[in-house]
Parts: C-alpha cells; structure tokens; sequence
C-alpha cells in the first residue's frame, strides 16, 4: 500500500511540474528559431545585388528548399551549400526573413540588407564532402498546428484534468489505506 501511496505522490509531483514549466520561445527576434535540423545564412548582412551563402545540416532528404522576398527560391541538395545574389531593388536598412524547409518543418532566420551596393562576390566551387550522419533521436516539445511555442486552451485544460484526476486517486487510495481497504 505505501507504494501505491508513493507512486501517486511522485505522479502528481510530476505533473504538476511539467503544467507549471515556463515554455521558451525559441524566436526572441535576435537568434534563429529551434528546428531539428541546422541551417544558417552568410553573412547575415549583405548590400543590394550581394550574394549570401546558404547551408543546412541534419535533415534527412536529399533536398531542403530556401526562399524569401529577396532572392529567387534556392533547392540545397545532399546537404551541399548554395548560393543566392539579394535582388538590387532590396530596401537597404531592411532585415528579411530566409525560410529553410525540410521535409515540411520550417525554420527561419534574418538577412539584413546594408546600405549601398557592391558587385556581387565570384562563385567559388565548393569541394564535394560527406554529409553528416543522421541525427536520430526522439523530437520532444509541445507543438501546435499554429507553430505557436506557447500552450493552447486544450492543452492546458486536459493538464489541470489529469491533475485532478492524479489528486482524486491520491485521496482515495489514502482513505483506503487509513480504514483497512474498506470504502
């Protein structure tokens, strides 16, 4: 029986915690959004008619697509980087957002547009190399069809049940417990 009396107390410690966690908003305007895979842009500042660099890491297809206002859509295969020259009319002092797509997940960042133009950088070749090993592993998090970080209404609303729920067999099991398993 004190077993069962612990085994309920450590449930409900344990939800109670993970109701009462603070959720992190991974897009704090300054840092990239968290994704299951890498992805990143540079420089992160670039004049009008510039050329960016743009590399992903981890994602386990053959290709991740890349697109924004300010650039034709850009297809990285086999987890080769790739190019994009910033259009010329791009408003100079602006950020943009660059969106990375792997298999449906969507990650995002900022390209800042300087002021003034410079000639766009020469193409060098990239040497061919051996892409990274797949990450494997479980993907753990809240997530939501709105890719809102924060928990919704029915979220919150099937955790308070659960707890209600874990404090009503506590109290039952410990009335159980005080008058010799009758009810």
């Amino acid at each position: 029986m004190r077993a069962i009396r612990t085994a309920s107390a450590a449930l409900l410690i344990t939800a109670a915690v993970a109701v009462s966690a603070p959720t992190a908003s991974a897009d704090d305007g300054t840092t990239p959004n968290v994704t299951s895979f890498g992805f990143s842009v540079t420089p992160r500042t670039v004049a009008p008619g510039g050329t960016v660099t743009l590399t992903t890491e981890g994602c386990e297809v053959p290709s991740v697509t890349v697109t924004s206002g300010i650039f034709d859509t850009v297809t990285l295969t086999e987890g080769r980087p790739g190019t994009a020259t910033v259009d010329l009319d791009a408003k100079a002092g602006a950020e943009y957002e660059i969106a990375f797509d792997c298999k449906g997940e969507r990650g995002t960042t900022t390209l800042t547009v300087a002021h003034g133009t410079t000639p766009p950088a020469p193409v060098t070749p990239v040497a061919p190399h051996t892409p990274p090993a797949p990450r494997k592993g479980v993907k753990a998090g809240f997530g939501s069809s709105t890719g809102s970080d924060a928990l919704g209404t029915a979220e919150l609303a099937a955790g308070a049940v659960l707890i209600a729920a874990a404090l009503g067999v506590a109290v039952t099991l410990t009335r159980r417990g005080r008058t010799g398993g009758r009810p």
